[in-house]
């Protein structure tokens, strides 16, 4: 029987949350709440949009803080109906919290005529928790399709249970670099980026119950009874074949006077009732009677309370490859490169779910301690170009390429290591079609020597099909609105504050799943995806 909870891969959280590619954030400025085209910026926040831009700003140091606020709103509608199962699940829709109440920015440079030594610090990737407070559909639906499994038998109506996740995930990122003023025109930094990664989940699966004729039952006391009717007719077919009579049919042996009418009925109601043959020989019915107290045993033990509790921890380094180019007062130009962050994260485990048992009846979880899970950061290009149209006006453009083909993610065929499937981390050429990218725009119009105004959007689009969705990780094209202003307190100080909005375009997928007690037939129901993000940022920017 399938293992009722398929939980969260380490992506589910991680990256997404936030504008940016699978497990990229690009928020890493107050600034960019308020105009998110930030790929040519040569304020401070250049330190991890375009390193080489820092040349632009004044002697001296230069530091800047912020923080940004976000709250992520999750929708997942599940339209499954197992076959005979007319009410399907109990809700079909499922909604999520993901919240970053903190999510802050650190930069500091020290610049001369022709270097410049920067530090950064923020969530490169992550930076939040999330709560579904119900679960996920992936929870139910197999709990769903005991109903109509034991409705012939049991006169099963109704299952019922409690179901609960929570996970939080964040990938820090420390940076170090340093820039280079090649001459008036052309600038060019190096650096690198250490990212330490740490996911967390919990969750719990309690209390699965079916809705008999005689009242609200416990499922796996359900299966504790099947499985000792089968112990019993098991010890019964034991001491015929014991006596030589494993050859002969149930049929065969009441004729010979060996079991008598009563005895036959029941065992072959019995056979009848685990979907065998009652023509079988006594010693085939054995074995089938072995089998299921074996696996109803086992199943008993699946759908008891279980709960996880797991963290997984990693690091990695990327270098960093910026160019700017300023052709006139009024253009500048931004090019950085990063390069693929590879990462493996390592499970230290205090709980976990038991998804079944392997030939040597062994138990096999979900996340077994000291495995580990690759989970890359990809190599990302970054092309931006600021353009002054005024004394007033600036118009910002850009745009980032994400190489999430060449990035492991670490995601698998058989997530809940069923052990009928060895778990497989598969190829992203099954489940991504192309590299994701995102463009970029936006204005900011200086309105006196104090204050300033911007607003910007980002179009964003990542390469991901439908083997890569599922609702315990899934990824949509967005688009994203900012807009904002920033104070100036004096001539070494600026505050910045942003406000953005990120609407992700809704998405349909068929999700597969395999029906109870019939595993050659694959069903795919349908579910709807959709997603929101709000966010609310404030930085303040000093030199001296």
């Amino acid at each position: 029987m399938r293992k009722f909870l398929v939980f969260v891969a380490a992506t589910f959280i991680s990256g997404y949350l936030f504008a940016g590619g699978i497990v990229t954030n690009t928020n890493q400025s107050a600034a960019w709440v308020r105009l998110p085209a930030r790929e040519a910026s040569t304020d401070i926040d250049a330190v991890y949009y375009n390193p080489a831009g820092l040349m632009k700003l004044k002697n001296g140091f230069h530091f800047s803080i912020s923080n940004q606020s976000i709250v992520q709103n999750k929708t997942i509608e599940n339209f499954y109906k197992s076959p005979g199962n007319k009410f399907g699940l109990n809700q079909p829709e499922y909604d999520g919290k993901v919240t970053a109440p903190l999510f802050p920015s650190i930069y500091a440079v020290y610049k001369t005529d022709r270097l410049a030594y920067s530090l950064g610090f923020g969530p490169v990737g992550g930076g939040g928790g999330a709560v579904f407070k119900k679960g996920l559909p992936s929870f139910e639906m197999s709990a769903s399709d005991l109903v109509p499994a034991l409705q012939p038998t049991q006169g099963a109506d109704a299952y019922k249970l409690d179901a609960y996740f929570e996970g939080t995930s964040v990938f820090l990122g420390f940076q170090g670099g340093v820039s280079f003023k090649v001459n008036d025109i052309i600038s060019v930094a190096v650096g690198l980026r250490y990212v330490s990664a740490k996911n967390t989940y919990k969750g719990h699966l309690n209390d699965i119950e079916i809705e008999l004729p005689t009242g609200w039952t416990r499922a796996d006391d359900i299966m504790t009874g099947i499985a000792a009717g089968a112990t019993t007719a098991l010890g019964s077919t034991r001491l015929l074949v014991n006596a030589g009579a494993g050859s002969l049919t149930l049929a065969q042996a009441q004729g010979l006077g060996i079991i008598t009418a009563l005895q036959r009925a029941q065992l072959e109601g019995a056979l009848a009732a685990f979907g065998s043959p009652t023509t079988v020989s006594i010693a085939n019915a054995k074995s089938v009677f072995l089998g299921d107290s074996i696996g109803y045993t086992r199943n008993a033990k699946l759908l008891h309370n279980q709960s996880a509790d797991v963290t997984q921890t990693g690091s990695g380094v990327a270098p960093i490859f910026s160019v700017n180019i300023s052709p006139s007062e009024n253009i500048n130009i931004a090019i950085k490169y990063e390069g693929i962050t590879k990462m493996t994260l390592k499970n230290k485990t205090k709980q976990d779910f038991t998804t079944g048992y392997n030939t040597a009846g062994d138990p096999i979880t979900m996340f077994p301690d000291g495995d580990l899970t690759p989970n890359d950061m990809p190599a990302l290009l970054t092309v931006g170009v600021d353009y002054k149209i005024s004394s007033a006006l600036k118009l910002s453009l850009g745009g980032n390429y994400f190489f999430d083909k060449n990035a492991d993610y670490g995601h698998k065929i058989d997530l809940d290591n069923n052990p009928a499937t060895p778990p497989t981390f598969v190829s992203n050429s099954y489940i991504i079609d192309h590299n994701g990218y995102s463009i970029d725009g936006g204005l900011e119009y200086k309105i006196n020597d104090k204050f300033l105004v911007s607003c910007g959007y980002i179009y964003a689009n990542q390469g991901v099909n439908d083997n890569y969705q599922s609702d315990i990780d899934y990824f949509q094209g967005s688009q994203t609105f900012g807009l904002g202003g920033a104070y100036n307190v004096k001539d070494n100080i600026q505050i910045n504050l942003g406000f953005s909005y990120t609407y992700y375009m809704k998405t349909q997928n068929y999700v597969s799943h395999v029906f109870a007690g019939t595993p050659a037939e694959v069903y795919r129901p349908l579910q709807t995806y959709a997603k929101n993000a709000m966010l609310v940022g404030i930085g303040v920017d000093f030199s001296f």
